[in-house]
């Protein structure tokens, strides 16, 4: 069984009732996807339901903040790596904003540090895309009944796996540092000075016990940090 409902203390609690048919609603979704083979078979998939409704799509980060705010869908099923701005970057700023959306997380990434980003931005659900195809509509209605979705081997590890220790700022900088980007470069990307994204830099550098920047990086991505 994939799905579990997952409390915000662990250890996670499960819900096993499906939603009922005859209470649900026509569910509005918008997906964002990088991938358009990938985003096209999602919105088809979905919209093979009766009861699930594509609204809007979108390639890249900034492109799906401003769709959600301008649809105003019950559900936001997203990637994590795209364009711009990450899903996990999108789901904070629309936790930030006050947007009241359902997230679900939809990705490769099986790393109990991007779910636990996720669920501190406010994410109902985090699924893998190995998943049967056929649980992503059920997903679906699961999180617009108010419950969580969460692959459930990663919900254990979840809470056992050792915290993240960077700050936002510094993870925006490391990634970009990651990237290839000199100081210089990323200081103009993020409107900061060159000795500030060096400050950032050296902190994150100094707290993953690595190298140089690019371990940093390594490091970071590898436990699910960027």
């Amino acid at each position: 069984m994939l799905f579990i409902c997952l409390s915000r203390q662990p250890p996670p609690l499960c819900e096993t009732e499906s939603v009922p048919p005859a209470k649900r609603d026509k569910i509005r979704v918008v997906l964002a996807e990088d991938q358009a083979m990938v985003l096209g078979a999602l919105a088809a998939l979905l919209e093979m339901e009766d009861d699930i409704e594509v609204v809007a799509r979108a390639g890249s980060g900034d492109e799906a903040l401003r769709a959600v705010q301008q649809v105003r869908p019950d559900v936001f099923i997203t990637d994590i790596e795209m364009p711009t701005l990450t899903g996990l970057e999108v789901a904070a700023e629309l936790k930030r904003r006050g947007v009241a959306v359902r997230v679900i997380i939809l990705t490769t990434f099986a790393r109990a540090g991007y779910l636990r980003r996720a669920l501190d931005a406010g994410a109902s659900g985090y699924l893998l895309k190995d998943m049967p195809a056929e649980q992503l509509a059920e997903a679906v209605r699961r999180v617009h009944a108010g419950l969580r979705v969460i692959d459930p081997q990663l919900a254990a590890e979840a809470w056992t796996h050792e915290p993240d220790p960077l700050t936002e700022r510094e993870r925006q900088v490391l990634r970009l540092a990651g990237e290839g980007m000199a100081s210089l470069d990323i200081a103009n990307e993020l409107n900061l000075s060159e000795g500030t994204v060096r400050n950032y830099l050296s902190e994150a550098i100094s707290k993953l016990g690595a190298a140089n920047r690019i371990e940093a990086a390594r490091i970071a991505r590898a436990k699910g940090w960027l």
